[in-house]
């Protein structure tokens, strides 16, 4: 079972860069590499809220499971 985290393609389709983001969302940019990388083992809600609410985007645009 496995969580892939497509923010880099949210990313891509927004035009914005991870410094920009990171500063919109008020998160480091060693942390948002870190999951922009599918290495976080978790993420706050409210993390995630920003995120989406900055992308324009819903949670599973972000997020999406593989078995």
């Amino acid at each position: 079972m496995s969580i892939i985290v497509n923010l880099d393609v949210m990313m891509a389709k927004r035009k914005i860069s991870l410094n920009e983001l990171s500063e919109r969302v008020e998160i480091t940019p060693a942390n948002l590499s870190i999951l922009k990388t599918g290495k976080a083992k978790a993420i706050r809600f409210t993390t995630l809220e920003a995120i989406c609410k900055e992308l324009l985007c819903q949670p599973g645009d972000l997020l999406e499971w593989k078995e």
